[in-house]
């Protein structure tokens, strides 16, 4: 899990710079598609995979934790898409099993440092919030 109060720039991020190799990884697995795919689903799954670390440095660069969150949502979406595409480049032949398994590997790993940073921040936003008292009950006339 991030220790989110020793980050000071999105480039300390453990799921960033992950999510970072991962795009080096995704652009080396589809430059063996074949040549009418390179613009079609290659370019889809190039650019939903950089959506991930895009999104997490904007995400760490905004002013407000909920804003925070909002744009690591958008990352575990754009993980998702690269999921579904990955799956749909296997079942076509355009990936081999092994490059497919290790971009599998990969992806749940940066799914679970999403979601275990996304954890750290709601307990954080959370706990700056002020408690509320409970309110006494009023009266019945």
């Amino acid at each position: 899990m991030e220790n989110t109060d020793a980050i000071k720039s999105h480039h300390d991020l453990l799921v960033w710079k992950a999510s970072m190799d991962f795009v080096v990884d995704i652009y080396h697995a589809t430059a063996t598609f074949p040549r009418t795919e390179q613009f079609a689903l290659a370019n889809q799954i190039q650019r939903a995979a950089v959506s991930i670390p895009s999104n997490i440095a904007e995400g760490h660069a905004r002013q407000s934790t909920s804003d925070y969150l909002h744009f690591l949502s958008i990352a575990q979406g754009s993980l998702a898409e690269v999921d579904t595409q990955l799956e749909l480049a296997i079942r076509l032949g355009y990936l081999d099993q092994g490059a497919f398994d290790s971009l599998q590997q990969s992806a749940t790993a940066i799914g679970r440092m999403l979601t275990n940073l996304q954890q750290s921040l709601r307990k954080r936003l959370a706990a700056s919030k002020p408690a509320r008292r409970p309110q006494s009950p009023t009266p019945n006339p």
